[in-house]
């Protein structure tokens, strides 16, 4: 049976999709073996089953979506804006929190809890992409196309800040590199990197002289200089990280026989590439990477494709943020950058966070659709 004349849209990207989906179930298992000792009586199954329900629905979630013309999500991006800014105000005051971070909020009659985060990210993306489209006579002008788009930008990333750093910093990035595929003026760029630069060195300024004046400071500042330091004993998780992939070699262990995931604490999320590499080797990790790279070809060639400057824009704005994503997880994994708390997009183990990667995948697959559409007319 040919799965792929029921779907339309990139093969590659469904093929991507499945590939690491798989991965994912099969790694998940394995690696939350410490969970279900502390907390399900060594049961690992109810949390194959959860992943297997959470990582099906995400696909159908996603087949659903790429059925949508993606010209409706201009504007669904203005409602989601709307909705986001409040969500994010709320989640600050009122979240759950994990540590210092009010980062959830409870989905009501259910167990689950997602990150208003990710709403944001999506509503963001698709409105940047929105203006950049309708701005393009005046795209140049301070006035009539910076200032509309950046205040957004700003308000969004500044409400997800203080409880996720890395997030709003990724969010910023890929908004960054929205505006300079839609023709902004280089000069009002240039201006607003250099802000960004000013606000984060009187960020870190802050952070190392007065931790306590921000909720998330002791344990940014802690996490630096952690990095910085290279003590084993303070850099925990990454010292298990880099042991599991030093002992995982070029063939791995095999299924099932990772050692590290009894220490590592965020061993089936954040640090589920190390545990991949423990397993599955080296040669797993390299293809996982060419997977990703795979991902953003495919999402730029989508763009280059679409007739509309609005399809273009949200198809290389939400490929770039999940690339993005993917090579910092991977980077912290490896001890590149100091630990972030970036799940590995259709890897790691996560609820509402894998429903809103399969929401953005199943744009980027619309927007392709589409591209189809026309090429067969």
């Amino acid at each position: 049976m040919n799965l792929f004349k029921y779907i339309k849209g990139d093969k590659v990207i469904w093929t991507v999709v499945l590939l690491l989906s798989l991965l994912s179930i099969l790694v998940v298992y394995s690696s939350v073996v410490a969970l279900a000792y502390r907390y399900k009586g060594g049961d690992t199954g109810s949390y194959l089953v959860k992943h297997i329900f959470i990582v099906g629905s995400g696909i159908f979630l996603m087949y659903l979506i790429h059925k949508v013309k993606y010209s409706y999500f201009s504007r669904i991006s203005q409602i989601a804006m709307l909705i986001s800014i409040p969500l994010l105000i709320y989640t600050l005051a009122r979240g759950v929190s994990a540590g210092e971070a009010s980062r959830w909020l409870a989905i009501p009659g259910t167990s689950l809890t997602f990150q208003t985060s990710d709403f944001a990210k999506l509503a963001l993306i698709s409105f940047v992409a929105r203006m950049l489209s309708l701005k393009q006579d005046v795209i140049k002008d301070f006035k009539q196309a910076f200032l509309p788009i950046v205040i957004p930008v700003g308000i969004v990333c500044a409400l997800i800040l203080p409880a996720n750093f890395s997030t709003a910093a990724l969010l910023f990035l890929t908004c960054l590199v929205l505006m300079f595929i839609g023709r902004m003026n280089t000069k009002h760029l240039l201006m607003l990197i250099g802000s960004g630069i000013v606000f984060g060195a009187l960020l870190i300024l802050l952070i190392f002289n007065f931790p306590k004046i921000i909720k998330r400071g002791e344990t940014w500042k802690a996490r630096i200089e952690n990095f910085k330091s290279g003590d084993s004993e303070s850099n925990f998780q990454a010292e298990q990280a880099k042991i599991a992939i030093a002992t995982g070699g070029i063939v791995g262990k095999g299924p099932g026989n990772s050692m590290q995931r009894n220490f590592l604490p965020q061993a089936s999320s954040d640090f589920i590439f190390a545990i991949v590499i423990e397993e599955w080797g080296l040669i797993s990790a390299i293809i996982i990477v060419f997977l990703y790279v795979v991902l953003l070809f495919r999402g730029i060639r989508i763009a280059n494709k679409s007739e509309k400057t609005f399809g273009s824009l949200l198809a290389v704005g939400l490929t770039f943020s999940l690339v993005f994503q993917a090579m910092i997880n991977m980077a912290v994994a490896v001890n590149l950058f100091p630990v972030t708390g970036q799940p590995l997009p259709l890897v790691s183990m996560g609820g509402t966070s894998i429903w809103f990667t399969s929401i953005a995948i199943g744009i980027i697959l619309s927007v392709s659709r589409e591209s189809e559409v026309v090429e067969n007319i």
